[in-house]
């Protein structure tokens, strides 16, 4: 009999070190492995949701190791909106932006909609200009451009703007730093408001209303939110209020739900955590993105050569990919004007060009990659503890160099930032971090402490401007904020897995039954599963970097498998090195379809001898 919640054993106060699994202590990538659901808590948790609640026990293992209580796992495998849904008057500022946004709906004022150039800051226009233009309102969407504008709202493009007769600016995924143009804004009597989510700062900017569940009197508890979180919240305030107002008696009221399309791709491509609220957007935003009532997000499917409905993988590694493009090196507006025409040539034009920029993008990229690991490389040769990585060129293109950040990250398993050097001197840069290191933070210090002219984010991502090419000093200065945080989280890093499968387990209906506990990404992540004393019986280099096998259990039974972005590291070498013995090999499991069939794939993150 399964004990009850209220009598699970509690852990002693000095438990025994964690075991190794499958006795792995240090795997090809230096790794130890241990089981995630080791917990007797957590083992309580899944025997009660099998025997108390009919869950499979895979199912229920990668539950209890993501911390759902037996009483909650029903409602984690189905999240509803409805049931999630905070009131949007929690925000800080929520009163005072919906009741100028209404003003301006009544009125039918010109709006300008400013936003971000990447995924969140696109689909959080499109997301508020679509609704205000359902309702009649003249609005106008303004992406900056990366390399001339930079990040976050300008004087000039303000001046301009209200030059065409705006009245009301808002700020989407950008201007809580936004000091001196807002400031030059309610000069040039803009009314502004700011619906954003990144790091703030003490001292906010003049606008009328600032909602951003991160600035620092927000007890509002939603700082895991998106940009486009915070949009859709604010536009349920909005028709709450025009509702309240009788407006919807004399005009139609634009189904909100319809959004969350933008809403899901935005939450899954801007990494942040896939926890309460954010899961429910992406599911049902999933569902309303499978429907292809969206002709820009339809078209960029087909661009891609999506084969079968998207998943919330795609949307962070096919469709982001995509409509970030246009923002790193081509034109920045091209995803706005993607997610809200209602042309669908012009979608399938925008989409063809987006495709093309990625490919472009993807080729910049890789020689740049190669140029910074070699340099991050010599680097740590000379310096193995060094906690951050710093690397910076004048040839590389301002658009990728948070791409390269990222590839650094991934590599070499601690904080990097990557700078592209200017011909006017400065140097713009943009950084990736590891779970246990703020890297918004720390750059934030750095700004305040005069090293950098401007910079914010937030814990996992980041970027900055600094005025000079040398990046010694602030390259220094992030290595004191950060080296405890970052010792801290490397000493603790180890593999954690979810279970064991074999070849002939690795099927179809188990990915199916894996994802029902998905969406998985940021806060969730993906279970991870070892298949024991598998033989690589075949592999060879495929597509751009990547790494095939075949694994092949000790009963004869045969499964696909690929690891990404390897080939040139220990995780690729050791696979093609490999061809003829037996290892223990760690993955996830997802579904690969090729003409219409289905059939489990490994998608392989580490592995050790079996000896």
């Amino acid at each position: 009999m399964v004990a009850p919640v209220s009598a699970l054993p509690h852990l002693s106060a000095q438990p025994e070190a964690p075991r190794a699994f499958l006795g792995v202590t240090r795997s090809v990538l230096g790794r130890p492995w241990r089981e995630r659901c080791a917990d007797p808590a957590a083992q309580a948790y899944a025997a009660t949701m099998v025997q108390a609640h009919g869950l499979p026990e895979l199912l229920a293992r990668v539950l209890a190791g993501r911390g759902v209580r037996p009483d909650g796992s029903e409602a984690y495998l189905r999240p509803r909106l409805r049931d999630l849904m905070p009131d949007p008057a929690c925000l800080v500022d929520m009163g005072p932006a919906t009741e100028r946004l209404a003003r301006a709906v009544r009125r039918g004022e010109s709006v300008a909609v400013f936003g971000d150039y990447d995924v969140d800051g696109a689909a959080s226009a499109a997301l508020l200009a679509g609704y205000l233009r359902r309702l009649g309102v003249p609005t106008r969407i303004h992406i900056p451009d990366r390399i001339t504008e930079g990040y976050g709202p300008n004087a000039a493009a303000i001046a301009a703007l209200a030059g065409e007769g705006a009245t009301l600016l808002v700020c989407v995924d950008c201007g809580t730093s936004g000091h001196g143009p807002l400031a030059e804004a309610a000069r040039l009597g803009l009314d502004v408001i700011v619906l954003d989510h990144h790091g703030a700062p003490e001292l906010l900017p003049p606008v009328c209303a600032l909602v951003n569940p991160n600035r620092l009197d927000d007890l509002s508890g939603l700082g895991h939110l998106c940009a486009a979180g915070v949009v859709f919240l604010t536009l349920v305030a909005l028709a709450r209020t025009l509702r309240a107002e009788g407006y919807f008696g004399s005009h139609p009221e634009p189904p909100l739900t319809d959004a969350l399309d933008l809403v899901a791709l935005a939450t899954v491509a801007d990494v942040v955590p896939l926890t309460g609220l954010n899961r429910a957007f992406v599911v049902q935003g999933l569902t309303v993105m499978r429907a292809r009532g969206r002709h820009g997000l339809a078209a960029l499917l087909d661009a891609a050569a999506l084969d079968g409905p998207p998943e919330a993988w795609h949307l962070g590694y096919l469709l982001g990919p995509r409509i970030n493009a246009g923002g790193r090196i081509g034109d920045a507006g091209l995803g706005a004007r993607l997610l809200t025409t209602d042309d669908p040539a012009e979608a399938a034009r925008i989409a063809v060009e987006l495709d093309r920029l990625n490919r472009e993008r993807q080729a910049i990229e890789a020689q740049a990659v190669a140029e910074a690991e070699a340099e991050m490389d010599h680097a740590l040769a000379l310096d193995p503890d060094r906690p951050v990585l710093v690397a910076g060129s004048a040839e590389w293109h301002p658009g990728i160099v948070g791409l390269i950040a990222a590839r650094l990250k991934e590599r070499f398993g601690r904080p990097a930032f990557a700078f592209a050097l200017r011909p006017d001197g400065s140097a713009t840069g943009s950084g990736r971090s590891i779970a246990g290191a703020d890297l918004g933070h720390a750059v934030r210090a750095a700004v305040e402490a005069g090293l950098a002219t401007k910079g914010g984010g937030h814990a996992m991502a980041a970027g900055v401007t600094l005025a000079g090419p040398d990046l010694t000093r602030f390259a220094a200065f992030l290595a004191a904020d950060l080296a405890e945080a970052v010792a801290e989280a490397r000493a603790v890093e180890a593999l954690l897995l979810d279970g064991t499968v074999s070849a002939g387990g690795a099927t179809a209906e188990t990915v199916r039954l894996i994802q029902r506990a998905g969406p998985f990404g940021q806060g969730a992540p993906e279970p991870v599963f070892a298949l024991p004393r598998h033989r690589i019986v075949d592999a060879g280099l495929v597509g751009h970097g990547h790494v095939r096998a075949r694994l092949r259990s000790r009963d004869g039974q045969a499964v696909g498998a690929i690891s990404f972005r390897s080939a040139q590291g220990p995780l690729g070498q050791a696979i093609l090195a490999g061809i003829g013995s037996e290892f223990h090999v760690a993955g996830t499991l997802a579904c690969d379809r090729w003409r219409g069939a289905e059939r489990a794939q490994v998608r392989i993150c580490d592995l050790s001898p079996a000896i």
